[in-house]
């Protein structure tokens, strides 16, 4: 086979490979495929129209990000929810937006603080017509307002990575009832705190934000018994 051509398979395989990761990562993150799902190879390839490597590729980077868990000779599942793991990455979260927010509520911009108004606006606009997909990626947008903001989007990438597991927590409580208006509020309190001024305040609003979901766990764990590692 021509070298060129090689290249271009090869390109292909890992597009189409990237392609399979990204929406089935974006279904387990979504609860769409639950915790303990059987993935079945032949199944995936018949839904995506494609050969075998790619699915396995796609199938092993999902298992380094932790949503899958592989059996040799036996089949994929998807991995269930380790809640130690969502502890650590909500530290590792928390640790880094207290910093953040500090240094953004030391020196109030009006156009940072309108695009988080923007990003709150889009979840109110959301949750209004119960679009909790929309939802989620509005609020996802709000905290990468602020990681960009304090010239920190590398470590946006970083806890995005390691949140595999608390966000599925957040996904599971986001259609609690009052969620996701306690969500839009806990925002606006800390957009406030930012245009105020005021960094001791922001990083309280922040503390008492990102602790609701595992404080919750405890709840979804016995509504959701076969989603969690015990």
């Amino acid at each position: 086979m021509d070298a060129s051509v090689s290249r271009q398979s090869r390109g292909h395989t890992q597009q189409a490979a990237h392609h399979v990761f990204e929406e089935l990562r974006n279904m387990i993150l979504a609860i769409k495929l639950a915790p303990g799902t059987a993935l079945s190879r032949s199944a995936l390839q018949k839904q995506f129209r494609l050969s075998s490597t790619p699915i396995r590729d796609a199938l092993m980077r999902l298992e380094e990000v932790g949503l899958v868990d592989v059996f040799p000779q036996s089949g994929t599942i998807v991995s269930l929810i380790d809640v130690p793991l969502a502890r650590q990455a909500q530290f590792l979260r928390l640790s880094i937006e207290l910093e953040v927010l500090h240094k953004l509520a030391s020196s109030p911009d009006a156009e940072i603080i309108r695009r988080l108004r923007g990003a709150i606006a889009e979840q109110r606009s959301s949750a209004k017509e119960g679009d909790l997909e929309r939802f989620n990626e509005a609020d996802l947008a709000f905290h990468n307002i602020l990681y960009a903001a304090a010239d920190v989007d590398d470590l946006w990438a970083l806890v995005r990575r390691q949140s595999v597991h608390i966000d599925r927590i957040r996904r599971l409580h986001l259609p609690v009832s009052g969620k996701a208006g306690q969500i839009i509020r806990d925002h606006s309190a800390i957009v406030k705190a930012i245009a105020d001024g005021d960094p001791d305040r922001a990083q309280l609003e922040l503390r008492d934000h990102l602790s609701q979901s595992l404080a919750f766990s405890d709840e979804l764990r016995v509504r959701f018994p076969g989603y969690f590692k015990e």
